[in-house]
C-alpha cells in the first residue's frame, strides 16, 4: 500500500450520515450529527464547494464562512466526485456498496466505459446500476415528505433516477427560485425534507478557474440567499450546507499525458476515472506478472506526485468503503490519483474538451475531500 494514503478513519465524519442524519431530526431521533428536533429541514448541496475554498474566501462569504467552524468540517467520499458522492449522500452508503464508483467506469457487460452523470442509456438502468434503495425512498415510506430542488434540465435524468428516486423533484433555473421553492415547500408540507441543489460554482470553476472573478460572483450571491433564506424560513426548520467535494485549479502546463508512456498502456483496454483519478482497466485475461508489471511501472512513473495503487489494495485500503462482488470489476485495475498539482489526460481520446477544465476534483487531498456541514436555523449550534 502506497505510504500515508489518506482514507478517514471508519468513523470519521462523513458526507453519507448527513441526509439519514436529517431525517431522524425530523423524528426527533438521535442521530450521527446530534442534529436537534426540527420541524422541516433543507439541505443545500453546494456541488464544488470545499471547506478550503470558503476558508480562502471567507470575506466573500460571510454567512458560511461565520458558521464554519472546524467541528464544522467533514470528508465527503472517495473518489471525491459528483456521481460517487452525491449516490453516498442520498443512500447513506458508500460507493462500494451504491455501486458509483467514480466519473467514467467500466461497464464490463458491454466493454465500455460510461459516464456516470450523463451516459445513462438502456445498457445501464439507473434503478439496478445504482443498488440500494435511497434515503428519500426510505423517508416517504414513513411518511416524510421529500422533495428536490434543482435546474429543470435534471428533472428526468438518469442520475436523477439514480440517486434521488423517492424524492418529488421540483425544478427551478436560478438559485433564488430554487430557494424560493424550498420556502414554499417547508410552509405547505408539514415536516418536509427538501433537498436543494445548486451546481453553479463547479460549472464556473471547470470553467474558469475557483480563484475567478465568476466563481467569486457567483459565491457571493448564494452566500446573500442563504443569509436571507435563514432568515424567512419558518420557525423551527433546520438548514444545512454541505458539497460533494471541494475544487483545486489546474493550469494546462500541469497537464500528464499518460499517451507519453505507451509501453505503460499495453495490456490496458480502458482509461476511465478523471483527470485528478484515473482507473486504467486492463485487457481481458492479462496474466498476473504482466498485471503486476503494469502496477509497479506506474508506481515507478507517477509515485512522486500519486498515490498509485492497483484494484486489490484500493479496496483492502477502504478507499471505496465495503464492496458489492458486482461492483468490484468497475474499480480500476490500476488507479493513479494525484498527490501534487496535476491532472492526468489521455491525448489519444476522441473528445478532448476536458482538456480545458481549469478546477478539477476527484483525488484525495484535503483540498478535494474536506467539505463543509454548515448548519442554521432550528440546527444552528448554540
Amino acid at each position: 500500500m502506497p505510504a500515508m494514503l489518506p482514507v478517514p478513519a471508519v468513523s470519521a465524519p462523513r458526507l453519507a450520515g448527513v441526509l439519514g442524519s436529517s431525517i431522524a431530526s425530523l423524528r426527533r431521533e438521535p442521530n450521527p450529527f446530534e442534529l436537534p428536533a426540527a420541524s422541516g429541514a433543507v439541505i443545500v448541496m453546494v456541488d464544488g464547494l470545499g471547506a478550503s475554498n470558503i476558508q480562502a474566501r471567507a470575506g466573500h462569504a460571510r454567512f458560511l464562512a461565520a458558521r464554519m467552524s472546524r467541528r464544522d468540517v467533514i470528508r465527503t467520499v472517495l473518489p471525491s466526485t459528483t456521481a460517487a458522492a452525491l449516490a453516498s449522500f442520498t443512500t447513506g452508503r458508500m460507493p462500494g456498496e451504491h455501486g458509483l464508483v467514480g466519473y467514467r467506469v467500466l461497464d464490463a457487460a458491454n466493454d465500455r466505459l460510461v459516464n456516470q452523470l450523463n451516459g445513462w442509456d438502456d445498457g445501464m438502468v439507473p434503478e439496478t446500476w445504482q443498488r440500494v434503495p435511497t434515503l428519500f425512498e426510505t423517508a416517504r415510506v414513513h411518511g416524510t415528505p421529500s422533495f428536490a430542488v434543482g435546474a429543470p434540465r435534471y428533472a428526468d435524468s438518469g442520475f436523477t433516477r439514480a440517486v434521488l428516486r423517492g424524492a418529488e423533484y421540483r425544478p427551478a433555473a436560478a438559485i433564488a427560485d430554487r430557494f424560493d421553492e424550498a420556502g414554499r415547500l417547508l410552509d405547505e408540507h408539514a415536516g418536509a425534507l427538501v433537498y436543494l441543489y445548486v451546481p453553479e460554482l463547479d460549472q464556473a470553476a471547470h470553467a474558469h478557474g475557483w480563484e475567478s472573478d465568476r466563481w467569486l460572483a457567483i459565491l457571493e450571491a448564494l452566500d446573500a440567499e442563504l443569509a436571507a433564506f435563514e432568515r424567512r424560513m419558518p420557525r423551527g426548520a433546520g438548514l444545512l450546507v454541505t458539497a460533494d467535494h471541494g475544487v483545486i485549479d489546474v493550469p494546462a502546463h500541469r497537464h500528464v499525458f499518460v499517451d507519453d508512456r505507451p509501453e505503460l498502456l499495453d495490456g490496458v483496454r480502458h482509461v476511465g476515472g478523471e483527470p485528478r483519478l484515473l482507473s486504467l482497466y486492463f485487457e481481458p485475461g492479462l496474466d498476473d506478472l504482466a498485471a503486476k508489471a503494469l502496477i509497479e511501472g506506474w508506481h515507478a512513473a507517477e509515485g512522486h506526485r500519486a498515490w498509485v495503487l492497483g484494484r486489490v489494495e484500493a479496496i483492502e485500503a477502504g478507499v471505496y468503503g465495503p464492496i458489492a462482488d458486482e461492483v468490484r470489476e468497475r474499480v480500476g485495475d490500476v488507479l493513479i490519483a494525484a498527490r501534487s498539482g496535476v491532472a492526468y489526460y489521455d491525448r489519444r481520446e476522441a473528445n478532448r474538451q476536458a482538456e480545458a477544465m481549469i478546477g478539477q476534483h476527484g483525488s484525495l487531498s484535503d483540498e478535494e475531500t474536506r467539505v463543509p456541514l454548515i448548519r442554521a436555523g432550528a440546527y444552528a449550534r448554540v
